[in-house]
């Protein structure tokens, strides 16, 4: 297996063109797909989840993090922006990442200063790298034309 590295922001700067934004626009699409999910498992909670919707939507945003990025290296919404998630070799997230970072990723909403704080480590890093990105080696970068 021959090892391989992220692409260098400064060599190789189309793969990070956009990406910020277009993290920004996946998030908003994956809250919507996440909306969606919740609304429909409503009725299997007696509608019950309506009073602790928040905590519901966080549940099934995990899964659905952990299990769109462990099997394609993006959610739905970064699919649809054509970005991905790499490791620090370059290399799609396994199952095992895909899991760190969606933890990352529920601990930072959970506490807002860190998804400030991560947000803002997006627009200054040379990677874009927010802070659980930083944290795993992970990036998003734009999806090659070939995989």
């Amino acid at each position: 297996m021959t090892r391989r590295a992220l692409p260098d922001p400064v060599q190789m700067p189309a793969f990070y063109q956009g990406v910020a934004v277009k993290r920004l626009c996946a998030w908003v699409l994956d809250v919507v797909i996440i909306i969606g999910f919740c609304l429909l498992a409503l009725p299997f909670t007696a509608f019950t989840g309506v009073f602790f919707f928040p905590f519901l939507m966080l549940v099934i945003g995990f899964f659905y993090r952990w299990f769109t990025i462990a099997g394609r290296s993006a959610t739905w919404g970064m699919r649809i922006m054509a970005i991905e998630l790499r490791d620090h070799d370059g290399m799609r997230l396994q199952s095992q990442t895909a899991l760190m970072h969606t933890l990352g990723y529920t601990v930072s909403v959970i506490v807002a200063p860190a998804q400030l704080f991560s947000a803002a480590m997006m627009g200054i890093t040379p990677r874009g790298q927010g802070l659980t990105d930083y944290v795993l080696g992970t990036t998003a970068i734009n999806r090659p034309a070939t995989n």
